[in-house]
């Protein structure tokens, strides 16, 4: 394809922000139309992205090189595999649904300043999601920093301040070792290559021969970044407090895509550029993300607030991303994948969900909700099969995914895969107690008036039901698209490293019991 379709999803949603800046502020509903437009046209050319995908080829499609900072060695490069595929689409449609789906809460008047922001963080989102450059995925990856932050702060809840400047503060720690590690790779890396300094990642991954010593400190600096952003206890506590007090549709994307951002880079700058740093760490976050999925689970089900319930099942669900990731395997890594973009949708629409309870009730307090569903019930159904499809309940998209990373962990690190299968129970635990009090019962006078939803509520959520329902069916399409990028990942780990991935078994006796924590 010669049409630069990875160039124009980051440079709509980017005109579609300026364009925003020079509209007059009298027509509010004009400028969440314009926003809606730039998100959708960005959305419709990632969907023709997936259309247009080569299922067969495991490599970087749609490359797009050009130099950029030629002395510094720094190339506008991009390019999508199967890795990226979902995720860059996921980012494409989410946001105008994010859009569309609920209005700020707060500062009328300020539409113009929350739909640009919005807007720019697509760009960023999807600009880290395609880049092939480090210097250039740094730009992007910071670039998503500066509106989370100004979304949180400036349209937030009564203490958006403290979690704005939390968040801030714990991302910004990350981003510091982020370009350290960056740039002592491009000038090591580049070295050894004898070209100079380069950013490029493809060179890099594939060509460049890091000393043991200095791929893992290399990798480290990279990892702490990731593991702020996905985040992964003990760098956890910036999350629910974001999530608790971002406006709605900051939430829908900061869980849907924004973690994710953690989680990729794993994979792509951990897995890919540092494979035997990488598996020479293995435990260390085999074990973290245990910890998160079992901690964020206890602790989901002790919230009151309905929103923080949600943003606690994220550290758990992200949990298992990671174990999937760390386990090394073809299945276990195309679940983790296929999680990342199953936890945006479903997590997505859970916080979208939750705003509309707000809006309705002017509380997410658990305990003064109740009996939605005899005054609501298509709201209810809509609600039962995302949290449903969040519990990983067989038939629905959260199943395929959370299976395929357990059958595929529990080959290279058993132990650590029975103990994360108890974070599943918690999961239903918390989940079905939560549905049950907001759901079930006899409503008092206030919830008797709890409003149906709306055919543009009805609209906007039905793509998630749809895409959770026919990926729990039918989840072919997904995996013939991820596996054989994933299959040329492990290879190239196998070749960079002393991992060896075992052949694909169920559990039985021949899975090793020599991964124990």
């Amino acid at each position: 394809m010669d049409f630069p379709i990875l160039t124009m999803l980051i440079v709509v949603p980017a005109f579609g922000a300026a364009l925003l800046a020079v509209l007059p502020k009298r027509r509010p509903e004009f400028i969440k139309l314009t926003a809606i437009l730039a998100s959708s046209i960005t959305g419709a050319l990632s969907v023709w992205l997936l259309a247009s995908f080569d299922r067969a080829d495991p490599g970087f499609q749609f490359v797009s090189k050009h130099p950029w900072i030629e002395p510094w060695g720094i190339s506008w490069h991009l390019g999508v595999d199967g890795i990226s595929l979902f995720l860059v689409v996921l980012t494409g449609v989410l946001f105008p649904l994010a859009i569309a789906g609920i209005d700020p809460h707060a500062r009328a008047g300020t539409e113009k300043a929350y739909y640009a922001w919005l807007l720019i963080m697509q760009t960023g989102v999807i600009g880290s999601f395609v880049s092939l450059d480090l210097f250039l995925f740094f730009v992007f990856f910071e670039l998503v920093l500066v509106p989370m932050y100004l979304l949180i702060g400036g349209w937030g809840y009564e203490n958006r301040v403290y979690a704005a400047t939390k968040f801030f503060l714990f991302t910004m720690l990350g981003s510091a070792f982020l370009l350290v590690s960056i740039v002592a790779t491009a000038v090591i890396g580049g070295n050894d290559l004898g070209t100079g300094i380069t950013f490029d990642l493809v060179l890099l991954a594939e060509e460049a021969n890091f000393a043991a010593s200095t791929g893992r400190w290399l990798f480290f600096g990279v990892a702490i970044a990731f593991a702020v952003k996905v985040p992964i206890f003990p760098v956890h506590t910036w999350l629910p407090d974001a999530h608790t007090q971002a406006p709605t549709a900051g939430s829908v994307v900061l869980a849907g895509v924004m973690l994710k951002l953690g989680t990729y880079g794993f994979v792509r700058f951990g897995l890919y550029l540092f494979p035997e740093a990488s598996y020479w760490s293995r435990h260390l976050w085999l074990t973290l993300a245990v910890i998160g999925i079992t901690y964020g689970a206890i602790v989901a089900t002790m919230q009151k607030d309905l929103k923080r319930l949600v943003a606690y099942s994220s550290i758990a669900h992200l949990g298992f991303i990671v174990l999937g990731t760390f386990a090394f395997t073809t299945q276990s890594i195309t679940g983790a994948t296929m999680q990342m973009v199953n936890h945006g949708v479903s997590t997505g629409a859970l916080f979208l969900l939750v705003g509309m309870i707000y809006e309705r009730r002017k509380t997410r307090q658990i305990a003064e909700l109740g009996g939605i569903q005899s005054v609501a019930p298509m709201f209810a159904a809509v609600f039962m099969v995302v949290m449903l499809s969040s519990i990983a309940v067989p038939g629905l998209n959260g199943f395929v995914g959370e299976f395929l990373v357990l059958i595929g962990s529990f080959q290279t690190a058993r132990w650590y895969t029975v103990i994360a299968a108890t974070g599943v129970i918690l999961a239903a635990l918390y989940l079905l107690w939560a549905y049950q009090r907001v759901f079930h019962g006899e409503p008092d006078e206030a919830n008797k008036t709890f409003r149906e939803i709306r055919l543009r509520e009805f609209a906007v959520l039905a793509p998630f039901v749809v895409v959770i329902v026919f990926t729990g069916i039918y989840p072919k399409p997904m995996l013939e698209r991820i596996e054989p990028a994933v299959e040329r990942l492990v290879a190239h780990v196998e070749d960079n490293s002393d991992f060896v991935e075992p052949q694909p078994v169920l559990f039985g006796s021949d899975a090793p019991d020599d991964e124990a924590p």
